[in-house]
């Protein structure tokens, strides 16, 4: 069982002030070929496995958005590490149909 999840908000500057959202959409690529279990939600994404992975996840969401273009990136990061393991399904089962 997975330790950790992280959920990620990229905020990417554009180079020419465009929509951001080919931006986003390259990021979450990073994430969809990482093969790490990942949820897309409206404002963030939520991916799932050990801290040290989830972590050069986002090192990579960021370079493939300097690589894009982008000049600049904010990014909002929450971390939920329990070391007895920790799963989206465990926290999220009460609210699923």
């Amino acid at each position: 069982m997975a330790h950790t999840l992280l959920s990620i908000q990229v905020i990417p500057k554009t180079p020419n002030n465009e929509d951001s959202y080919d931006y986003v959409d390259r990021a979450i690529e990073v994430i969809q070929k990482s093969g790490v279990k990942y949820e897309v939600h409206p404002l963030e994404t939520t991916m799932e496995g050990e801290l040290e992975e989830l972590l050069d996840v986002v090192r990579r969401m960021h370079e493939a958005l300097v690589e894009a273009g982008s000049p600049s990136i904010i990014s909002q990061i929450k971390i939920a590490h329990r070391p007895g393991g920790i799963s989206m399904e465990r926290l999220t089962e009460k609210y699923r149909p």
